[in-house]
């Protein structure tokens, strides 16, 4: 059993957003693996709209990463904060896996390119 660390869009329309991302580590654990997602935890306990309590989240969130075994990133777009996991885990040598959802179900690939956007996401091909 793996301890993975999800990702999936939290701002915008947060409501929709926090379904996806419960469903995301539902997905991750009927894969038989144990899941960490920041952004379904910290938002509830700090405030999101405050910069030095965001920072606070995505520093411990990023600390836990290190103990991760692989990261797991859900969605079609890759967010600011996404985009700084992603790269921490790169820099961690830890596994990234690219999960699209396609017919109401997931599809699992591995992670071919990476390049920013002028928008602040990042597009992540699968292989």
């Amino acid at each position: 059993m793996k301890l993975i660390y999800v990702v999936s869009p939290y701002a915008g329309d947060i409501e929709k957003n926090t379904e996806f991302a419960k469903k995301a580590c539902r997905h991750t654990m009927e894969q038989g693996h144990v899941f960490f997602c920041p952004h379904l935890m910290y938002p509830n306990i700090l405030d999101d709209n405050k910069p030095e309590e965001r920072n606070h989240a995505i520093n411990m969130g990023l600390e836990v990463l290190k103990k991760c075994d692989e990261l797991w990133c859900y969605g079609e777009k890759i967010s600011h904060g996404m985009h700084l996991e992603i790269q921490e885990a790169k820099k961690q040598g830890i596994s990234i896996r690219r999960i699209i959802e396609q017919d109401s179900s997931f599809i699992i690939g591995n992670v071919k390119n990476s390049m920013q956007l002028q928008t602040s996401e990042l597009s992540i091909q699968m292989a």
